[in-house]
C-alpha cells in the first residue's frame, strides 16, 4: 500500500515553500496539495497518483468571494463548488458559471470540490486511470492506445498523436467564455495567466497539462465585470441525466441589439483536450443577424477543424447541434 506524509502549513509560504522541492509541477507530482479532494484521492487509491506528501491547504485564506474594484469579482481557490454556483452575484452576473458547476458531479462532490481543484481535475480517459495499461499522460512514451481503442468520449478538438484525452470540467468551459483570469503564487513570486493560456494543449507533452511549476499555488481567479445585458447559457448533452461527463457541451455568452450580436463569446466541453474556446465561431456570430442560420454558421466553423476517432465521430454532429441550440435559446431568452 502506497504511504504518505500529510501536512498542514499555517500559511501559503509555507505551503509553496514545501511544493517547491517536487521535481514536477502539480499533476503527478510527489508532493500534492488538496483541498476538496475529490479527484486526487480518487486517483492515489487507483495509484496513477503517489504523491509522498499531501499539503493539506484548507487552512489557507482562500475561501472567500468577494467584489473587487473594477466591477469584476474574485473566487477563492478553496470555494466549494456548491458555495460558488449559488452565490447570489454568481448567479445574477455570471449565470452561464452557475448553470456550469450544478450541471457536474453531484451535490455532495459539489459541497467539497473546489475551485482550483476543479481547474486541475484531470481525464477521465480509461486509459490514463488504469496502471495496467500504457498511456502518455501518466508515463511520457508508453503510447496511447485510446487512439485505436475505446475513444467513443474522448476528444475531436486540440488532440495530437501522443493524447486525444479530454478535459473534463463544465466550470472551466463556462470561465473560458467569461474569460476569466487563474492568479498564481509561486517560488518566483505572483503572477495572473488568463485560463485560455492556463491549460496547455498535449502535443508531444501530455502529461504537462497546464502552466503551473513546481511549487505554483492557485490563490484565487478572477471574473471581468459582467457585460451589461449578456444573455448566458450553459448546455451539456451526456448519456445520463446527472452523475456524467459531458459527450458535448457549451457555454455561450451574447448581447443582443436589435435583432443582431454585438458580442459573443463561445466555449465547448467534452470534445476537447482543453475547455475549448472558439473565436472562429464568436467571429461569425460578432454583428450578424441573430437566426438559426448564423447560429448554423458559427456552429460550422466552431467544428471545421475536428478530428475524431473510431468511435467519436457522432460527437461533430452533436456539438454543432449543442451550440446552435445553445445560441438560439439564449438569445431568445
Amino acid at each position: 500500500m502506497h504511504t504518505f506524509e500529510f501536512m498542514r502549513p499555517e500559511n501559503g509560504e509555507a505551503a509553496i515553500r514545501t511544493a517547491g522541492q517536487a521535481k514536477t509541477a502539480q499533476q503527478g507530482a510527489d508532493i500534492r496539495f488538496v483541498a476538496g479532494g475529490t479527484t486526487l484521492i480518487d486517483l492515489m487509491k487507483l495509484d496513477v497518483e503517489t504523491p509522498a506528501r499531501v499539503i493539506d491547504i484548507n487552512r489557507l485564506p482562500f475561501d472567500k468571494i468577494q467584489d473587487i474594484p473594477d466591477g469584476g469579482l474574485k473566487i477563492g481557490a478553496t470555494v466549494r463548488n456548491s458555495d460558488f454556483a449559488n452565490h447570489p452575484r454568481v448567479q445574477r452576473d455570471y449565470s452561464v458559471l452557475s448553470q456550469a458547476i450544478l450541471s457536474g458531479a453531484s451535490a455532495q462532490l459539489r459541497n467539497m470540490a473546489t475551485t482550483a481543484g476543479n481547474l486541475l481535475q484531470r481525464t477521465r480517459c480509461v486509459y490514463f486511470r488504469d496502471t495496467a495499461m500504457p498511456c502518455n499522460k501518466r508515463e511520457p512514451g508508453t503510447g496511447c492506445p485510446a487512439i485505436t481503442g475505446s475513444n467513443r468520449t474522448l476528444a475531436i478538438l486540440g488532440t495530437s498523436e501522443h493524447c486525444i484525452a479530454t478535459n473534463p470540467s463544465d466550470m472551466c468551459v463556462a470561465m473560458a467564455a467569461l474569460e476569466a483570469v487563474v492568479h498564481i503564487q509561486g517560488m518566483k513570486g505572483v503572477r495572473a495567466v488568463p485560463i485560455g493560456e492556463f491549460h496547455l494543449l498535449p502535443g508531444s507533452t501530455p502529461h504537462r497539462e497546464n502552466v503551473l511549476e513546481p511549487g505554483d499555488l492557485i490563490t484565487h481567479v478572477t471574473l471581468p465585470p459582467p457585460m451589461t445585458g449578456s444573455k448566458q447559457l450553459y448546455l451539456k448533452l451526456r448519456d445520463r441525466a446527472s452523475y456524467e461527463f459531458a459527450l458535448a457541451s457549451a457555454a455561450v455568452v451574447l448581447t443582443v441589439a436589435s435583432g443582431k450580436i454585438t458580442r459573443a463569446r463561445i466555449a465547448l466541453g467534452g470534445v476537447g483536450t482543453k475547455p475549448w474556446r472558439s473565436p472562429e465561431a464568436e467571429a461569425a456570430l460578432t454583428g450578424r443577424a441573430a437566426t438559426v442560420a448564423t447560429f448554423r454558421q458559427a456552429a460550422e466553423t466552431a467544428l471545421r477543424n475536428a478530428k475524431p476517432q473510431s468511435e467519436n465521430k457522432f460527437k461533430i454532429e452533436l456539438t454543432k447541434r449543442c451550440l446552435i441550440h445553445a445560441l438560439e435559446t439564449a438569445s431568445n431568452g
